[in-house]
């Protein structure tokens, strides 16, 4: 659960292949179904704002 709300929160830096691979298991869906890529620069722009 607690891994849940980090994702959610967009707070995660990094996820285990296991709690990923649950996700996708419950979700039946692929991992670039839920994950999307930011670079550095995105994430400074957003912190920013």
């Amino acid at each position: 659960m607690a891994n849940l709300s980090i994702l959610k929160n967009g707070k995660a830096r990094a996820i285990r292949f296991s709690t990923l691979e649950g996700i996708c298991k419950a979700l039946q869906c692929q991992p670039g179904d839920i994950l999307e890529y930011k670079n550095d620069e995105d994430n400074q722009e957003e912190r920013e704002v």
